[in-house]
């Protein structure tokens, strides 16, 4: 039996999400991206429409899509599971979010291919246990807008290297989710 999540708010509402079966997929519940995109309305004023968003382990798509929703200029999505990558298509041609565009490919490959791109806003949801952000921590600076905000989910609470904030963060079920600011001075 097919499973669905939902876009929670925005233009795209209420649009069913399918989650294929892949390991470790782990699409963000409706209780979470509603308060991550809460905390999001906060930070940005509730102004998204200037907004580029990068979604580097996009899975099913359920945190870009509900950007794109909310409005959102651009949504680049990275993907390397077949299954899902089709999936994420599927969805971005049913709604017609010509601001969402999908890769495909490993994040580290395609994070060197984003030299000169910057984000307002980057989504980090890793398989976990593989040590990501140790990896990532040094790369996401050059792709941030001054002040761009980071978000992340992870089996536990974060260890944040200088340069970085803690705005918010909290627990649902096993995983632990943040959103980050990156100090402007660093640009």
């Amino acid at each position: 039996m097919k499973k669905y999540i939902r876009i929670v708010a925005g233009q795209y509402r209420r649009t069913p999400i399918e989650v294929i079966e892949a390991e470790g997929l782990r699409p963000t519940p409706d209780r979470v991206r509603e308060t991550l995109f809460n905390w999001l309305s906060f930070f940005w004023g509730g102004e998204f429409s200037d907004k580029r968003v990068l979604d580097l382990f996009a899975g099913s798509g359920a945190l870009g899509f509900e950007a794109a929703s909310r409005g959102v200029a651009h949504v680049q999505m990275v993907e390397q599971q077949p299954k899902a990558l089709a999936a994420l298509r599927d969805v971005r041609d049913k709604i017609g979010a010509d601001m969402v565009r999908i890769h495909a490919g490993d994040a580290k490959v395609v994070l060197d291919r984003l030299e000169a791109a910057r984000f307002d806003l980057i989504f980090l949801d890793p398989p976990f246990g593989q040590n990501w952000l140790e990896f990532l921590w040094p790369k996401l600076g050059d792709l941030l807008e001054p002040n761009g905000l980071v978000y992340i989910e992870a089996e536990k609470t974060i260890i944040m290297p200088s340069g970085y904030s803690l705005l918010r963060q909290d627990r649902a079920g096993a995983v632990h989710y943040h959103l980050l600011q990156i100090a402007a001075l660093q640009k």
